[in-house]
Parts: structure tokens; C-alpha cells; sequence
């Protein structure tokens, strides 16, 4: 690995609105986990909404949010990106 591609680890958080207002946030939780967000803290205290706080290594700080959002899309595809 060259000195320019080093990874660095960056925190962000991604918030969501669930496809379904009435779902219960908690479900999603161990599809997050097999979908790669294993490395987020998932935030599930509003009913219809689900947050997700990262601490992931990237390149970059655009492709560390990138691959957490696919991750989450993979895990909940029609979840609706709400904050970043």
C-alpha cells in the first residue's frame, strides 16, 4: 500500500426514515450487522427512524460514507437518507 492510500478511520453518522413509519427500528439491527455495518453503534429510540453512528476506514472520508451507505441500503434497500 502506497503512503497516499493509507487508511485513516472517520466517525460519521447516517439517519434514516424507515420505508415503514410503523416498523419497529430493532428488526433491522441483525441485517445491518450481515450487511457490513458491524462497525456502527445503530441508534433504533424512534419508531420509524434508525441512525447509525460509524467508525470505519476508508481512503477517504467520501468513500468511508459511500460504503456505509451502501452497506445500509443493502440491509434496508428502500430506507430513506435523511442526515448525514
Amino acid at each position: 500500500m502506497s503512503p497516499t492510500s493509507e487508511m485513516k478511520e472517520y466517525e460519521f453518522t447516517l439517519k434514516f426514515l424507515l420505508p415503514d413509519p410503523s416498523a419497529d427500528p430493532g428488526t433491522f439491527v441483525h441485517a445491518l450487522a450481515t450487511a457490513g455495518c458491524d462497525d456502527a453503534l445503530v441508534g433504533v429510540g424512534q419508531r420509524g427512524h434508525i441512525a447509525l453512528d460509524f467508525s470505519r476506514e476508508a481512503a477517504t472520508a467520501s468513500d468511508a460514507i459511500a460504503s456505509g451507505l451502501r452497506d445500509v441500503r443493502r440491509a434496508i434497500p428502500n430506507a430513506e437518507l435523511v442526515e448525514v
